[in-house]
């Protein structure tokens, strides 16, 4: 063998441990960032009329829209922020059990948990503009801008065309080799999906293409164990001011709905 062809040999090897050692260095990288943790800082507190039972949440211009379940008491509601009035709302039939709620331009989205149809409304009238119907159960649902984005308690995500609503794809959630039961109410945040994660005071951040974990974030220590001895029911209802980078929580029962920001757990 040549030295000319050695030499050839060994600058083509060199390259192929270099890509090979950058690729386990971007992988070990993401799979850090999949097991990381994260808590909060309350930013301000807001109140929350204490007999919602909070399904979805969403905050745009200044005001709040709230999605509500339990038969017979489900509404569509447009909140203001500063003091919890109720400015605008909407009763569903007393059959429906309402659900998560998304904004995609000028129309308001909503679920229901069992019936297997959702509603679309008008933004600023809530006149109800149409129905359409999906084979799960309607859990959360959100968008990232080009398609609304579903879930039914399972760990599938559902991402569906906004105009048709027919599914473009489906996805189940892993936390590494782990699927995430009890997915929630969504929210898409600065092109990563936000979940509740029903039955537990965290909620997690799932990258939208590959539906893999990046983060757990423990809203443990929000209401005072005074409040939690008080009718309560779970940490449920997450919204996004985009312009001002602000998050908002809230839970089902609660008496509050929290600004918060988030902090790497310590």
């Amino acid at each position: 063998m040549s030295v000319n062809l050695r030499f050839k040999l060994f600058v083509a090897g060199f390259f192929i441990l270099l890509i090979t050692v950058c690729s386990m260095f971007w992988i070990y990288s993401n799979d850090f960032e999949a097991s990381a943790a994260r808590s909060y800082e309350i930013v301000n507190t807001y109140p929350h009329d204490r007999e919602t039972f909070t399904q979805g949440l969403v905050y745009e211009n200044g005001f709040l829209y709230e999605g509500t379940g339990l038969k017979r008491r489900s509404q569509l509601r447009k909140v203001e922020l500063q003091t919890g009035e109720v400015l605008q709302k909407y009763e569903l039939p007393d059959e429906y059990f309402g659900e998560g709620i998304t904004i995609f331009g000028e129309k308001i989205i909503q679920l229901t948990y069992q019936s297997n149809v959702g509603f679309v409304y008008d933004k600023e009238t809530f006149e109800l503009l149409r129905e359409f119907h999906y084979p799960t159960e309607g859990w959360g649902i959100t968008h990232n801008g080009k398609h609304l984005i579903m879930s039914d308690g399972t760990p599938m995500l559902y991402f569906l065309d906004p105009e048709t609503f027919e599914q473009i794809r489906s996805a189940m959630v892993f936390d590494e080799d782990k699927p995430v039961w009890g997915l929630n109410e969504l929210e898409f945040i600065e092109g990563q999906i936000y979940a509740n994660v029903w039955r537990t005071d965290r909620i997690v951040r799932i990258e939208p293409m590959k539906c893999k974990v990046t983060a757990w974030i423990d809203m443990k220590g929000l209401l005072s164990p005074q409040e939690r001895n008080e009718k309560v029911d779970v940490l449920n209802g997450i919204a996004y001011d985009p312009n001002n980078k602000r998050i908002f929580v809230t839970g089902k029962l609660w008496p509050k709905l929290f600004e918060i920001k988030l902090i790497p757990k310590k």
